[in-house]
């Protein structure tokens, strides 16, 4: 009896590529006056790059103004954004409560002065978050498309204003995913429900919201690994190994948190902001953070930050938020545009199909201790080092270094402790 031939290996996944969509006339002041026409002209621009997918946002208080009250023409207003990306060949994430946006805060009034509610621990303050998930959900569900619907951007920025023990940010995220999931139910299958936050949450030692959390809670983890956190870009150099790993090192880090050894991870956030990158280094900084990032296996996708540079007509900006853009705030193209549309078109064309990291190193992170894995931290050091060296480490928590089947799922046959 003849042995059937073993069957061929599953194709890599296609990875994505896209962008966080700012407007260029107005920033998200842009909600207040939507335009369909300037929408329309940023969104071409974006898919002429080779895009597939852009990220996008509304303002809280104007979705939402009053807690019993959702406006039904800023919800019309999103569903209208989404379906002009759909006509530009773009899918689109939405993000639901901003939330914070590029140093901004932006809390409707019933949450603030003598209204005052912690937005994570109220629990009406809470419900109204789901209730407005679950009608951006409802609205968005039947969108071709929709790649699905984010809790909101880098919601752990408002910790300072709004004190959350760990247990309590379970609960809100557990809540809010659970929201947004009701508001997606019958749309058709493979819509994501995803939550993201800065990187104190890989970083911060006491930072409330945890690896675990974003490691754990939603269909995918969501990194933001941007190269001012730990003064990295300054620390070590914008062209060091150090910033051009950085991505990289971001996946892998978030991998070593996770309960499914499947679990993709999205680059959601990264970018090139001067002075941090200088612009003559932001084209060499794209290349390289992509390709980089490329090679990790279960990687979801990259999408950068951000499509426009905010105006500098527009007041009380830190001076990094006016560079992040690929296009400038008159619409022209930046050398670092190009770049990104010829590594992609690269990629495309030869997508990478990268091996499992046969060797890790071991993260031994006690409570407390979690800026050792970051920049200036012994741990990454010592991870940058060996990648500098040539290796191609994976990273593994030390409470599973002893787990043998756990680390055969991974590919894993050799461990390196971080001491």
């Amino acid at each position: 009896m003849r042995t059937p031939p073993a069957p061929a290996p599953s194709p890599a996944p296609l990875l994505r590529f896209g962008v966080n969509y700012t407007p260029r006339r107005g920033w998200f002041h842009s909600w207040h006056d939507f335009d369909e026409g300037h929408a329309r002209e940023d969104l071409a621009q974006l898919a002429a790059l080779g895009l597939d997918h852009v990220r996008v946002f509304h303002l809280w208080p104007l979705l939402q103004p009053n807690r019993a009250l959702i406006r039904a023409s800023a919800v019309d207003q999103l569903v209208r954004l989404v379906d002009l990306a759909g006509e530009a060949g773009l899918d689109v994430l939405v993000d639901g409560v901003q939330g914070h946006l590029s140093s901004f805060d932006f809390y409707p009034e019933w949450t603030r002065s003598w209204h005052h509610r912690n937005v994570f621990t109220d629990p009406d303050a809470i419900e109204a978050q789901a209730q407005l998930l679950r009608t951006l959900g409802r609205a968005l569900a039947d969108r071709p498309h929709l790649i699905g619907l984010q809790l909101g951007n880098e919601l752990n920025n408002l910790v300072e204003h709004n004190p959350v023990t760990p247990g309590q940010v379970d609960h809100y995220l557990d809540t809010l995913l659970a929201a947004a999931r009701d508001g997606l139910r019958g749309a058709a299958p493979g819509h994501l429900v995803t939550h993201s936050a800065f990187d104190a949450v890989w970083y911060g030692d006491d930072h409330p919201f945890t690896p675990e959390a974003s490691a754990r809670k939603g269909d995918l983890t969501t990194v933001h690994p941007w190269v001012f956190s730990g003064d990295c870009a300054r620390r070590y150099g914008p062209l060091s190994p150090q910033v051009l790993h950085l991505a990289e090192y971001g996946v892998e880090l978030a991998k070593a948190y996770a309960v499914d050894v499947d679990r993709p991870v999205w680059v959601q956030e990264t970018g090139a902001p001067e002075p941090h990158i200088p612009a003559a280094d932001a084209a060499q900084f794209a290349r390289a953070t992509v390709l980089n990032a490329a090679g990790c296996a279960g990687l979801w996708g990259v999408t950068w930050w951000c499509s426009h540079d905010v105006d500098r007509s527009l007041a009380d900006y830190p001076e990094l938020e006016y560079t992040l853009g690929l296009f400038d705030s008159s619409g022209r193209a930046k050398p670092i545009a190009a770049a990104l549309a010829d590594t992609i078109a690269a990629l495309r064309a030869e997508p990478p199909s990268p091996e499992p990291r046969a060797t890790a190193l071991v993260l031994d992170c006690a409570p407390g201790t979690r800026s050792v894995s970051g920049p200036g931290g012994a741990y990454f050091e010592t991870w940058m080092r060996l990648r500098a060296e040539g290796a191609r480490p994976a990273v593994v928590l030390a409470e599973r270094a002893d787990d043998a089947g756990y680390l055969a799922a991974r590919g894993i046959t050799e461990l390196v402790e971080s001491g």
